[in-house]
This record gives structure tokens, sequence and C-alpha cells, in this order.
């Protein structure tokens, strides 16, 4: 995880915005995010929306105003503007906990970023989900907790589960069957793993640092 990572705000929960940004990473503040950001006295380097939820335009030296009526949500458009700068690894806060279709979008998203070779983690209050396309993740011994793992595409396809309670073997998930939900961790060094497809991964937020994310070769 030493790449930069482009940190977007958004402006669903507040659960803890507890990340300190890098020297080269890059801060979005999603409509009604960036109050959460200026709260926290967190530097914004970009604030984009189309405002309904802050109902004005903030004075900031680097606003993108989005109209209310577009194909892409205001954070699907965020992430587009990190791409374009060249970013690989996003972390997604206070996306969860408002409304329920917006959550669902940002769980595609994350599924959009796989598919693009990135890796987007998505912050709720005490997990992070992210998505893994035809990848590897793997887990460092200290991670503790309940793990769960969902087919995203319609099946999934090769997927192992290690060094956890209930572990799987060349096994095949689908979107209509939960088979990998409430895994655990035991302890050791873990990894969950797909040959072919997508799978949403959720995990401890205190799991998050020593992960590592590589494709399949």
């Amino acid at each position: 995880m030493n790449k930069p990572i482009c940190h977007v705000v958004a402006a669903g929960e507040n659960y803890g915005l507890d990340f300190m940004p890098g020297e080269q990473d890059y801060i979005i503040g999603v409509d009604g995010g960036f109050q959460y950001l200026t709260q926290e006295n967190i530097p914004v380097d970009l604030v984009i929306g189309d405002f309904d939820t802050l109902q004005y335009v903030p004075e900031h030296s680097n606003v993108v105003k989005l109209p209310p009526e577009k194909d892409d949500t205001d954070m699907r458009a965020a992430i587009q503007e990190g791409i374009g700068k060249g970013y690989e690894i996003f972390r997604i806060y206070c996306g969860t906990g408002g409304r329920i279709e917006h959550t669902i979008a940002n769980l595609q998203l994350l599924a959009e970023l796989a598919e693009g070779g990135r890796q987007g983690f998505l912050f709720d209050r005490e997990c992070v989900i992210t998505a893994i396309k035809n990848a590897e993740m793997w887990f460092p011994q200290s991670a503790a907790g309940y793990l769960s793992v969902f087919a995203h595409s319609g099946k999934a396809e090769g997927v192992f589960l290690k060094g956890v309670k209930y572990k799987l073997t060349d096994a095949v998930l689908t979107d209509t069957w939960a088979l990998g939900v409430s895994n655990e961790f035991m302890g050791e060094e873990a990894s969950v793993s797909v040959r072919k497809g997508t799978l949403l991964v959720v995990f401890p937020r205190a799991a998050l640092d020593g992960i590592s994310v590589c494709g399949r070769r």
C-alpha cells in the first residue's frame, strides 16, 4: 500500500475521517463531503458535485460543478477525476449509511475500479469493502474479526479462501447465494483469490494495514 492514494469523501454518514494524507495523496470533497473535510481541517485538493446537499457552491480554488441531471453519480465523477490524475488506489469515506441506492452505486464503483486494474476501498462504520477481479488478496497475521466474500459478477469461479476458519478450494460463488458470508480470521496469514470473476470482500477496518492485492498471472 505504498502507492499514492486518492481519498474521496462523500456526503453520506460520517463514521470518522481517520486518515493522514501523504504528500503525494489527493483529497476530493464530493458535495457535502467538503464540509466534513473542513470540519477536520483536512486540506482539500478538489471539490466536485451538483451541490444539492450543501445547497451552495463552496469558495475553493478548484471546484467542478456538475449538472443535477446526469448519467454519472457525483462519486463516479470524482473517481474519474482521480483516475485522470493517475491514481490507482482510492479510499472512499462517507459513501454508505445514507440513501441505499448511493451505497449500491458505490459498491458497483468498487467493481468498476477492479475491472480497470485499480483498487477501491469503501469505508463503513466498522468495516471496509473492496472488490477484486481475477486477483488475490492477502491479509497479515494480525487481522482479526469477520471476513466475508460475495460474488459480484454473476458467477465467480476458482475461489480460494486460505488461513481462515472456513476454507474454500476452487469453489464457485454466485450472486444469488451468500456462501462466503461471516468467515473468521484465525491469527495466521490469510488470503482470498478468484480465478475468474469479481468478488466483493468485506473485512474489519483495523485489518486494512498490511493487506496486499495482486492480479493473478
